[in-house]
């Protein structure tokens, strides 16, 4: 009993999880779009569908293909994608999606040609699925094929989760929101179509909560989240991000972890997309190993996973990354989850991705090239300008 009231004061007021659901992890796109295409072939009367990237090879093909069939059969089905992650999309896509009856809305369209603009930063970046308020899936993997657009040998490292049970009754009018106020502020003819009534299977045992970061009313609920299940873990701490830039209080939490004993272990990108970024990031890297924090570069193949283990019943996945983008400025949607048998079975599947890691070691990590080091501090330096001009001067 003692434990399982711990476990409650994981979470706070707002973010209370909900039990009686049905949870599956899925790893990868060998997992994820054979899920996602078949509850949209199995879709009755609706589908939403949000992503950053929606990326035009074979398997968005397919995602695609399930959704035009879905339109073509009655089914009401909208697509929202990001104005910036999904830019490389080919308008013929986008018309054939139109043209089979999908309603397809872009989220904050860009206002200047200048990506890095402070006006076009706050960007959707949730991944989400919701197939007639029944199933929904959240997690960090985009419409793309896992070998775009650098092909290892390996397939992209990422997670989603597929969800049944009593926590769609607060999914649902999440994305239904999201999907009625783009319409709002785009001008557009509200849709008059009523709310299916969300239902799910009786036999569900999980315990989840679901957590989102937008720009009103849950501005820091996941980084909170994460906060509180930190200060609280008690045996080890597991953590991969793809892009791991955490600010001052997360990094306190972590070191004071390690310091009670706890075993921290973070996993991070070796390969990357944004080297920029990464070398910014490795400037943390020495603090946090003198503080007794193991850290492990992931080279099997790309990295983009969002997703925790604490004390092997707590678990979150999700699109948020430990940075100040997903933070402080994107919209994400994660599920924290208490269960001690979905939370082995991540952790299980992050140790393995541990062990194809290479480990650093704060010695060696002291001695890199002068050139490297100040690379690395200039990089944060600017990373910090940056948060600064957008107003979060305190983050890092």
């Amino acid at each position: 009993m003692a434990a399982r009231n711990r476990w409650r004061s994981f979470f706070f007021r707002g973010i209370e999880p909900v039990s009686g659901n049905s949870l599956r992890l899925l790893q990868s796109g060998a997992d994820f779009f054979p899920a996602l295409t078949a509850a949209i072939d199995a879709a009755q009367h609706e589908v939403h569908l949000e992503t950053y990237i929606f990326n035009p090879d074979s398997s968005a093909r397919a995602v695609q293909a399930a959704l035009i069939r879905a339109a073509q059969r009655g089914v009401r089905v909208r697509l929202l994608i990001d104005a910036v992650g999904s830019r490389l999309l080919p308008a013929s896509w986008l018309e054939s999606l139109k043209a089979a009856g999908v309603s397809v809305l872009t989220y904050r369209p860009l206002i200047s040609g200048r990506l890095t603009s402070p006006r076009n930063l706050r960007r959707l970046h949730r991944k989400l699925a919701v197939i007639d308020a029944r199933i929904a899936f959240i997690g960090g993997m985009n419409l793309m094929d896992d070998f775009e657009p650098v092909r290892f040998a390996a397939p992209r490292l990422d997670f989603s989760v597929e969800i049944q049970g009593p926590l769609l009754a607060r999914i649902y009018p999440s994305v239904r929101r999201l999907w009625q106020l783009v319409q709002l502020t785009q001008l557009r003819k509200a849709e008059t179509a009523e709310w299916v009534e969300p239902s799910w299977p009786t036999d569900g045992r999980v315990r989840a909560a679901y957590v989102v970061r937008d720009n009103f009313a849950h501005r820091r609920d996941i980084e909170r989240v994460y906060l509180v299940a930190l200060a609280r873990a008690r045996k080890q701490i597991v953590l991969a991000s793809a892009y791991f830039l955490p600010g001052h209080r997360f990094r306190k939490l972590l070191k004071n972890a390690a310091a009670r004993g706890v075993r921290v272990q973070l996993l991070v990108q070796g390969h990357t997309d944004h080297p920029f970024y990464q070398s910014a990031a490795r400037a943390l890297y020495r603090d946090l190993l003198l503080a007794g924090i193991e850290i492990h570069e992931y080279q099997a193949s790309e990295l983009h996973a969002k997703v925790a283990v604490i004390d092997g019943h707590w678990a979150t996945v999700g699109s948020s990354n430990i940075d100040p983008f997903s933070l402080l400025m994107a919209r994400e949607a994660n599920v924290v989850v208490d269960d001690a048998g979905f939370a082995i079975d991540l952790q299980q599947r992050l140790q393995q991705a541990i062990a194809q890691s290479t480990p650093l070691d704060v010695t060696d990590w002291q001695r890199r090239p002068w050139a490297q080091r100040m690379l690395s501090r200039l990089a944060y330096g600017l990373v910090r300008f940056g948060v600064g001009l957008a107003g979060f001067g305190r983050w890092v």
